[in-house]
């Protein structure tokens, strides 16, 4: 009896836990790109992220098979100095949204397993402060970019429809 009482009241407690949406299930990626650099120079990929949900969203970090590193960066200016500081999140408001772009905030991509070349998906799992992620793809540009190019601009990820990004 002791047992079926226990297993009732943690199904119970998944099922709570079930109840509630994940930061990831209000995001949605767009202009998803990465501005590559010759040999193993790191890389920074930008997006834009829309929060649909009522509660804000924050961004911890992302991960790749293609890069050993991915970290989240601010970029910034001050005194005629240029600076770049390694961030714990990015908040995305709710219904709002967060852009990172070149001389903001940003992921900088570290250590690329094989070259990268402009026209390549790279695939990023977003990772959020909830523990929720977003596989999202990015589209390789070169090293002069300033975004994700005529074309190319990403559109918001739903469910199940992701492009093939290159793997290693």
């Amino acid at each position: 009896m002791k047992s079926t009482t226990l297993s009732l009241l943690l199904g119970g407690l998944v099922l709570a836990g079930g109840a509630h949406a994940t930061a990831a299930e209000h995001i949605h990626a767009s202009h998803a790109w990465i501005r590559v650099l010759p040999g193993d120079l790191p890389a920074g990929a930008y997006v834009t992220l829309q929060n649909d949900g009522d509660q804000p969203a924050a961004l911890s970090g992302a991960s790749s098979t293609n890069y050993a590193d991915v970290m989240l960066h601010q970029s910034s200016t001050a005194g005629g100095m240029s600076r770049m500081t390694m961030v714990d999140a990015v908040t995305v408001p709710a219904h709002g949204k967060a852009v990172l772009a070149p001389a903001g905030y940003h992921l900088m991509l570290m250590q690329p397993g094989a070259p990268v070349k402009p026209g390549e998906m790279v695939q990023l799992t977003l990772e959020f402060t909830d523990g929720s992620t977003l596989a999202t793809p990015f589209i390789a540009r070169p090293a002069n970019a300033m975004d994700a190019g005529e074309g190319h601009a990403m559109p918001s990820m739903e469910k199940g429809a992701m492009p093939r990004a290159s793997g290693h």
